[in-house]
């Protein structure tokens, strides 16, 4: 069974995983209601995708 010969080093550990990171989430904003919402995906506060009426929202009152 193979084992390390050397101790990698915190240096080169650092690098291995540099890219592991977590990162946020693309959000754009809805051209018709102005809220945040995923790019490409239907509005889900006013149910809009590309100015065509996709679901419908029902209002809560």
């Amino acid at each position: 069974m193979p084992v390390p010969k050397k101790k990698v080093s915190k240096s080169r550990r650092g690098k291995r995983r540099s890219h592991h990171s977590i990162s946020l989430p693309a959000l754009s904003e809805c051209p018709q209601c102005h809220e945040v919402k995923p790019p490409h995906q239907v509005c889900p506060n006013c149910g809009q995708y590309k100015g065509n009426k996709i679901i419908r929202i029902e209002e809560i009152r």
